[in-house]
């Protein structure tokens, strides 16, 4: 009996969380001015998506994966359900409140990304655009708002990578060979 191939579930983990960063950051450099997209994107491809490419990632045996996607998943569903309560006026959350919950989301981020510098050179990138962006993200709730543009543009690029590595899964496996290259770690 041959053994089925399955999906890399990775795939849809990375454009979730990708598509998703890309389409806020779009909101916090200023070019799209409704957050609404990002609130539906965060329950549904970056939220929902997301969380189940993790719970499959899983099954793979592959922690890192598991542990990302699941967490970023759970992180975007729960960014957007607080928009909406905060539309509602149910448990508001003021900016500072926001920054607290992106300080806490930034610690997260600093165990994987020292994690993503053991995998490869285009996680290790991804994750230090993304551990830069929460940075920056951070210090723009605590009284620097205009770093949040800049954190738009770090962000851009972090969602670029991921989609970079999703298109390298892809495009590797139907071409049989290397024509995306990921990088040699960078510990």
């Amino acid at each position: 009996m041959a053994e089925q191939k399955l999906g890399n579930p990775a795939v849809v983990g990375l454009a979730g969380f990708g598509l998703t960063t890309l389409v806020l950051q779009f909101h916090n450099v200023g070019w799209m001015p409704s957050i609404g997209p990002v609130v539906w994107l965060g329950l549904i491809f970056g939220g929902l998506a997301q969380l189940i490419a993790g719970l499959q990632e899983q099954k793979t045996g592959n922690n890192f994966g598991y542990c990302a996607f699941t967490s970023y998943g759970a992180f975007w569903i729960a960014l957007a359900v607080m928009l909406i309560a905060n539309k509602f006026d149910l448990f508001k959350a003021g900016t500072e409140d926001v920054g607290w919950f992106l300080v806490a989301w930034t610690l997260f981020t600093a165990i994987l990304w020292v994690g993503s510098l053991r995998i490869h050179g285009a996680m290790a990138l991804t994750f230090t655009l993304l551990l830069a962006g929460f940075i920056l993200l951070d210090l723009a709730h605590f009284g620097y708002p205009q770093l949040t543009v800049v954190a738009g543009y770090t962000l851009i690029a972090c969602a670029l990578m991921a989609w970079y590595m999703m298109a390298r899964i892809i495009l590797n496996e139907i071409y049989g060979r290397e024509l995306l290259p990921a990088g040699k770690p960078w510990a």
